[in-house]
């Protein structure tokens, strides 16, 4: 283990190093912001040794104990190499059992790092060791995955250098970690959430915002939100509200800045660490060119802003030109809050911080209800009364998608059997009758909603920025650089539905929170399987397979469909990728936002045969 040295010539070690170097190099070359560690530190090489344990962390003034890896939130960058061997140690100093994660790393299941599925987990003072070879190249993070301490500090970033030339050209990069913090434990955060689904939302409609008009719905929408019992603003079920959100563990007030020189093509690894949140991300005044998503390099893009999704990863490169700061911006989807860093060309210049923009309103094509009808639920709420205005909502029959007059979702029966809607009237929701429901899902307590029209919406703009006046990356847009190295048809389709109780804060798929009895997903060695992700709720879900990379059946050139190990799956929205199931071993395939996993949206992906096995 040892210090990169590329590091030290940023300026990138704390304290009196720190300074000393900063006097032997121009205000160009050095990086970070007066009085706190300027960026994170690296390590390098084919031994590195990690140690996991608690750290006094303080953010805004405020000091709380994060869980840390060598003591420093976020963790420091692992800089290896592209073809290499590298062997991890990793010691548990906890009391409490541990493990790391390589997320988006391909290697042996059994240095996956996932307790209970592919190895035991680390008891404290053990130190385990993970071994492999790095089999690729991009951008990358790593985070534990035992209990919730990825939501504690927990996580720190990959860079892996290609074994090649490198078809990105810049001439500096900067490592920006997008992460929540609390001072709120996540255990309590989790009981509040069980207890009160919306207990974190400070934004929701209200009577003055019908009367002035600000809440940009009408009086019949708003009667028809109530009539379903849901929370039009309900985008993230933890928010601004309890988390500061950070960029490489500083907060906005403290403005971690990264530096340039005018003329510069500078690449920014942006990674969201967060345990909960969605990101838009946008540098006003400065475009970004999109040449990576999820460490896959993809046909350059250029866009304004861009959707991150709680654990997606894209590269950008962008050429300052001017000798002025730039402010880089990654607001909550919900707009409760941003985290803020800076661009500049010397240390202490700011630019001017954009004010949150207003909170989007979800609609009925968020339901997964479709179009209705050919109305334009894209401009709803755009001004007050919105598209719905009139619409006789309690007319609506099950024929016709579904009388939502009167629905009741506390009425779920805790005590119903899957199969069966005690206490419901299943033609009374937003839901097709159960003898419609996928033959699969288990139609239970844990379901209060199955889409009744849920609809491609990979070419879509996200929630909230649908209307903005700039260009907005969408997943269509997303290109492979390289050509698919699998490009036979799937030889078999399936389909998953993502399911949940918002009320009772249940996730789960098809249906079904992840124990021990539920079934595995199984794939054979090497095949090739077009999967369809269809999500019965209203909350984004980001959704994550380890072990592999699955390509996105975006409708775009034949044979160079995006690479993706995360993709985001919005409210009412379906997505399709193709796996080639090529990597043996049983695989975590979850919902990346950390209480939606802990709460039952799990399973184990299992890949067989494995080597030297029978077929």
């Amino acid at each position: 283990m040892k210090l990169d040295r590329r590091v030290l010539l940023r300026g990138a070690v704390a304290g009196g190093g720190l300074a000393a170097l900063q006097g032997l190099m121009p205000a160009w070359a050095q990086t970070g912001s007066p009085g706190l560690r300027a960026d994170l530190p690296t390590l390098t090489g084919p031994n590195i040794d990690l140690t996991v344990g608690q750290t006094p962390f303080t953010v805004n003034g405020r000091t709380a104990t994060a869980t840390t890896i060598n003591g420093v939130l976020p963790a420091p960058v692992l800089r290896l190499r592209e073809g290499q061997n590298v062997r991890l140690a990793v010691t548990n100093q906890l009391d409490e059992d541990t493990s790391i994660h390589w997320h988006g790393i391909l290697l042996p299941f059994q240095m996956d790092g996932v307790p209970g599925i592919s190895f035991p987990g680390i008891r404290p003072r053990e130190t385990f060791v993970y071994e492999f070879s790095v089999r690729q190249s991009g951008t990358f993070w790593y985070h534990s995955h035992s209990g919730l301490q990825e939501a504690l500090g927990h996580y720190g970033p990959i860079v892996i250098d290609p074994a090649g030339a490198d078809p990105v050209g810049y001439d500096r990069e900067h490592v920006l970690v997008l992460s929540d913090w609390s001072f709120m434990h996540p255990h309590e955060i989790f009981e509040k959430l069980k207890k009160s689904p919306g207990y974190f939302n400070r934004q929701r409609t209200t009577l003055a915002g019908l009367l002035d008009g600000s809440d940009r719905m009408s009086l019949e929408e708003r009667r028809t939100w109530g009539q379903m019992r849901m929370d039009p603003r309900d985008l993230l079920d933890v928010n601004g509200s309890t988390y500061t959100y950070l960029i490489n563990g500083h907060g906005p007030q403290e403005n971690w800045t990264g530096l340039f020189r005018p003329g510069e093509r500078v690449r920014l690894r942006i990674i969201n660490a967060s345990a909960m949140s969605i990101f838009n991300v946008r540098i006003p005044g400065l475009p970004m060119t999109v040449v990576q998503a999820d460490g896959e390099n993809v046909r350059p893009v250029e866009t304004d802003e861009f959707q991150i999704s709680a654990a997606e990863t894209y590269d950008v490169i962008v050429r300052p030109t001017e000798d002025r700061a730039y402010t880089i911006v990654s607001e909550a989807i919900d707009r409760s809050g941003m985290g803020r860093a800076t661009l500049a060309p010397r240390l202490g210049m700011t630019a001017e911080i954009p004010p949150l923009r207003e909170v989007p309103n979800l609609t009925m094509k968020d339901m997964g209800m479709g179009d209705m009808g050919g109305m334009d639920h894209g401009s709803m709420g755009a001004q007050p009364g919105g598209a719905m205005a009139g619409m006789d909502h309690g007319a609506m029959t099950a024929a016709a998608g579904g009388a939502m007059a009167g629905m009741d979702h506390g009425a779920m029966a805790p005590q119903a059997p899957a199969g069966t809607m005690s206490g419901m009237d299943m033609a009374g929701m937003n839901m097709r009758d159960a003898e419609n429901a996928p033959p699969d899902m288990a139609v239970g307590v844990g379901v209060d909603a199955i889409a009744m029209a849920p609809a491609n919406r990979m070419g879509e703009r996200p929630i909230g920025l649908q209307d903005v006046p700039h260009r907005v990356l969408v997943y269509t847009d997303l290109v492979a650089l390289e050509p698919n190295k699998d490009q036979r048809p799937p030889s078999r389709t399936m389909e998953i539905h993502l399911t949940g109780n918002m009320e009772r804060f249940m996730w789960g798929f098809d249906g079904r929170k992840f124990s021990e009895l539920v079934e595995p997903i199984r794939f054979e060695r090497d095949e090739r399987v077009r999967v369809t992700l269809v999500n019965d709720s209203m909350m984004s879900h980001p959704i994550h397979l380890h072990g592999h990379f699955f390509e996105l059946v975006t409708g775009g050139p034949a044979g160079r469909q995006p690479l993706k190990h995360t993709v985001n799956v919005p409210p009412g929205g379906k997505v399709t990728f193709d796996l080639t199931a090529d990597n043996p071993g049983d695989w975590a395939f979850h919902c990346h936002l950390l209480l939606h996993m802990h709460a039952g949206m799990f399973n184990v992906v299992t890949v067989r045969p494995m080597e030297g096995a029978a077929s």
